[in-house]
């Protein structure tokens, strides 16, 4: 049944050609959270409530989330930039898309020379038979007239507090993983686009990005009272979600005094993430690192 959903999910969000993965999308770790650092405290055995990992298609996504964790994914000194990079996968706060948007996009920031640390963050709860899993997500994707709606934004502030616990670990331990406390960004898919949003533009003195991308987020328009980093945001014409929302968040931005960077692919759908399936989209990642480059984020420190 699991198998049923997952190919109407695809259908509703990606082309099939989605299916074809490149030899790039790699799995890290082998393990299932090997090397990954418990957010809020130290690790409680038990304290993950349950946790799932589904495999869904190509995919495994992680569910039940009830112990956040960051994994560092780090580069070789001999190509260390100094710049970070927390990733944050989407999932419609039901759970995190640990692979496409989270362990290959690590490892390629770290081939670049970018330490990345994947964020597995607290979502909301979802049955644990995958049957009942599969009618909860139709709620989402496929309602009903009868259907009782499911409230994403019930997810977003937990994720946040979780993003900003991520932020302030990477900032703490700088210098300890060879990190410039000020290149450190956030890269944030979907819901993890709206929980990067939701840490830039919370108000308070705990640290924010230094920089972000908004991946396939959501565009309305954001009230801006302050400061905000640069963004690059990513955006495919024919994403069901938000492609056809307008550009209220870069105007927003704009206005606000903000460097912005839009790229509006002609296809890609919602989730492109680390697929490579020829279309246009697939040239994101690399546009991404052209633009950090161009921010000056990837500059290495000359020592006097």
């Amino acid at each position: 049944m699991l198998r049923t959903y997952w190919l109407a999910l695809t259908a509703f969000l990606l082309p099939v050609s989605a299916f074809a993965q490149s030899s790039d999308m790699v799995r890290v770790p082998a393990q299932i959270d090997e090397g990954a650092i418990p957010l809020h405290g130290a690790y409680v055995p038990g304290a993950d409530g349950g946790e799932i990992w589904t495999d869904v298609g190509t995919e495994r996504w992680v569910r039940n989330v009830t112990q956040p964790t960051l994994l560092p994914v780090l580069p070789d000194e001999q190509v260390a930039t100094g710049a970070a990079v927390i990733v944050v996968p989407g999932g419609g706060f039901q759970f995190v898309s640990i692979d496409n948007e989270g362990y290959p996009i690590a490892q390629w920031l770290a081939d670049r020379g970018i330490a990345a640390f994947v964020l597995k963050y607290r979502v909301m709860e979802t049955p644990v038979p995958e049957d009942e899993f599969s009618v909860h997500m139709d709620r989402m994707f496929a309602p009903t007239p009868e259907t009782v709606p499911i409230d994403i934004r019930e997810g977003l502030s937990v994720a946040v507090v979780d993003a900003q616990a991520a932020l302030e670990l990477v900032e703490a331990r700088s210098e300890v993983w060879a990190i410039d406390p000020s290149r450190i960004g956030m890269l944030g898919f979907s819901a993890g686009a709206m929980t990067t949003l939701g840490i830039t533009l919370k108000d308070g003195d705990a640290p924010r990005p230094d920089f972000i991308g908004y991946i396939y987020g959501p565009m309305t328009p954001v009230d801006i009272s302050g400061e905000v980093p640069p963004m690059f945001a990513a955006l495919a014409v024919d994403d069901s979600l938000f492609g056809d929302q307008g550009f209220g968040l870069v105007e927003s931005w704009k206005d606000g005094g903000g460097a912005v960077e839009l790229h509006y692919y002609a296809s890609g759908g919602h989730g492109f993430g680390s697929y490579k399936r020829g279309v246009t989209a697939d040239g994101w990642f690399d546009q991404f690192i052209s633009w950090m480059k161009a921010q000056g984020l990837l500059d290495i420190p000359v020592e006097e």
